[in-house]
């Protein structure tokens, strides 16, 4: 376990490989298992977590398993079982958590009971801080300690049981290194003064993960092309998205292993061309599920046709003053702070949508005394000394 924690290069120096054979686990799925975590969790200040979903294979995402590495042990709780979760729900709270690429997992926990973590480090947003070329967690552990975690099990179906062995061991991989990996970064980090960075970027991705995920959107039929379409095409589109909705909850699947998005434009992208209902559904294929399917589509498409595309619901455009265009000395301004965001990124070895994406600099070329609500504190400290920002 010790030679995880040593830097990649004196490993290297000193010869010494790191295992990638998956750590000893407790898999919980048993109602009265759940004790040995509790006792544990109650022993400790931290706790690596992470989560395995199946929104590969169903209409509604949900939590499949629970990973913990707690001190020493590794421990999996099927979230499918029936296990009452409170305790841990309660404990869990309290922690510090290590994480990787957490705003899913705190979405997805939020939506499931509320939970909301105390504090946490997440090593993605680590390594995007130390400009690392991947911060996948696949990458990082190839990177440091030269395991190689399972492809397959990447996009396995987490909700199907039994769980299988492979899936298992990928699953307790997942957390076994967090620490390690948190406390090379952390070094790195501290070398370069960007802990608080971290910090205020953690502290943001918590309560931005707080509010969920996001509704359906009454406008998520106009998808993709949809705004070169006028006529026809548009009420076939509408027709087919929901289509293609309904069927998908119907069937309990994700909307694109019904159909893909490219294949509801070829259906619209027809009809505006004024072709018949025949030859609009011509090159149309469904793979297995094809022959029960077609005739519901067929139907979808004929309705989109005999439909006037002046009834459809317009889209509502929200009056807010940060979607207005900008004025020309506006654009100007966010052109100037752009070439200074550039320039202090490239200085820092940043991306430079790190430091401000392209929603921010308009916002801020719009008002820019609000550049304190807009950034963080040390994306805001970047900036507002620099000749665009000092000047207004």
């Amino acid at each position: 376990m010790i030679a995880r924690y040593l830097p990649a290069p004196l490993r290297r120096l000193l010869k010494i490989k790191v295992t990638s054979q998956p750590p000893a686990y407790l898999l919980i799925d048993q109602p009265g298992q759940l004790e040995p975590l509790l006792k544990a969790l109650d022993r400790v200040d931290e706790v690596a977590l992470d989560t395995e979903a199946d929104n590969m294979y169903h209409y509604k995402t949900r939590v499949c398993l629970l990973q913990f590495l707690v001190g020493k042990e590794v421990f999996m709780v099927d979230t499918q079982a029936p296990i009452k979760l409170d305790g841990l729900w309660t404990r869990l709270a309290k922690k510090h958590l290590v994480m990787h690429g957490s705003d899913f997992d705190i979405r997805l926990l939020h939506d499931l009971c509320g939970f909301r973590p105390k504090s946490m480090f997440d090593t993605m947003l680590a390594a995007q801080l130390l400009n690392r070329p991947r911060v996948g967690l696949a990458s990082l552990l190839e990177d440091h300690f030269g395991v190689k975690l399972s492809k397959d099990s990447q996009k396995a179906n987490w909700s199907k049981r039994p769980l299988t062995q492979k899936m298992l061991d990928y699953a307790a991989l997942d957390v076994w290194h967090l620490p390690a990996l948190r406390d090379i970064l952390t070094r790195e980090l501290k070398r370069l003064n960007r802990m608080g960075w971290l910090q205020q970027q953690c502290e943001a991705q918590i309560e931005s993960g707080l509010t969920g995920f996001a509704p359906r959107d009454e406008n998520a039929w106009r998808i993709g092309k949809s705004e070169r379409l006028r006529g026809a095409g548009l009420s076939v589109l509408h027709a087919v998205w929901h289509w293609r909705e309904e069927t998908a909850e119907r069937l309990d699947v994700p909307p694109f292993k019904v159909c893909n998005n490219e294949r509801l434009i070829t259906l619209a992208s027809a009809a505006e061309d004024g072709n018949a209902l025949e030859t609009i559904l011509a090159s149309i294929n469904l793979g297995k599920r094809h022959p029960r399917l077609f005739p519901s589509l067929s139907a979808a498409v004929k309705a989109g046709l005999n439909r006037d595309p002046q009834t459809l619901p317009r889209r509502q455009r929200k009056r807010d003053p940060n979607n207005a265009p900008l004025t020309q000395s506006e654009v100007e301004l966010q052109d100037r702070i752009k070439a200074d965001r550039d320039r202090v990124a490239k200085k820092l070895s940043l991306e430079p949508t790190l430091i401000a994406n392209r929603t921010q600099l308009a916002r801020i070329a719009r008002q820019p005394r609000l550049l304190d609500e807009i950034l963080l504190p040390w994306q805001a400290d970047l900036l507002r000394h620099e000749p665009a920002l000092k000047q207004t």
